[in-house]
């Protein structure tokens, strides 16, 4: 895996840090983030655990669905740090890692967590909960919460507005490479999307020619709303050469 800057990794995972606050996350996007670089130094695993969450009883969800992997780690325990291997989740995309993290933290034990009402006193609580076993885990979130900025993530996430023609629609996340590239809107068991912020992330020329969006010059059944074109992620997909599908536990769709 190419190595990332500290501002690309940032940049990748905080689109779908910011889209999983707007949906109702308790977790502050700057602790989430800090914990992201401090958990992986600054490198995102293909199988998108970015938390070190293991296992455990091995009961599967509907964001995690049992997939894993065996790697190295320590533990610090009686005052020092213990080498030591360990079966981690395995999950689809960023979206569903943090998605399963938030069901572990809405657990009875992690109530002060949840409650924190600064980035500071969170970091305090994931330690005095018991999710860090690092005595300066709280120090070292802070710290790079203070050397990235990343504060200015934790104005973001407002919940997501709904274009008019899709006002009745589920919202959905739609995922591309492991990470949330946008909001989808489901009718009728289809997922429409921006052709042009979807169409254009993925590589495709996309253009109008008046009444439909083209894709590499191939006209689609296209919704416009509030001046924007939308079109179904299934047919996006084909003209591309790639693949839909639906995880309807997650409610995500996904194009890879």
């Amino acid at each position: 895996m190419a190595a990332l800057t500290r501002e690309q990794f940032f940049a990748a995972l905080a689109p779908t840090v910011i889209r999983v606050r707007g949906e109702g996350s308790t977790m502050f996007p700057s602790v989430r983030l800090a914990q992201n670089l401090l958990e992986t130094g600054g490198v995102i695993h293909p199988w998108n655990n970015l938390s070190g969450i293991k296992v455990g009883s091995g009961q599967t969800n509907a964001y995690w669905h049992g997939e894993a992997v065996v790697k190295g780690t320590w533990e610090y325990v009686d005052g020092r740090n213990v080498n030591t291997k360990a079966a981690f989740r395995a999950y689809t995309s960023l979206y569903h890692f943090y998605k399963d993290l938030d069901l572990l933290l809405a657990t009875p034990r992690y109530d002060r967590v949840r409650k924190a009402e600064t980035p500071e006193r969170q970091a305090q609580m994931l330690l005095a909960c018991g999710y860090a076993t690092d005595p300066n885990y709280p120090l070292k979130l802070m710290a790079i919460i203070k050397q990235y900025s990343l504060m200015k993530y934790d104005l973001m996430g407002k919940p997501p507005v709904k274009p008019e023609k899709f006002k009745d629609a589920e919202i959905v996340a739609v995922v591309h490479g492991g990470q949330a590239v946008s909001d989808g809107y489901l009718v009728h068991g289809a997922t429409w999307v921006p052709a042009r912020l979807v169409g254009e992330r993925l590589g495709a020329v996309i253009d109008w020619n008046g009444k439909q969006v083209t894709v590499n010059g191939v006209a689609i059944e296209t919704v416009l709303s509030n001046a924007k074109g939308y079109v179904k992620l299934r047919d996006l997909a084909d003209q591309l050469g790639l693949a839909a599908s639906w995880d309807a536990m997650a409610r995500v769709a996904s194009i890879d």
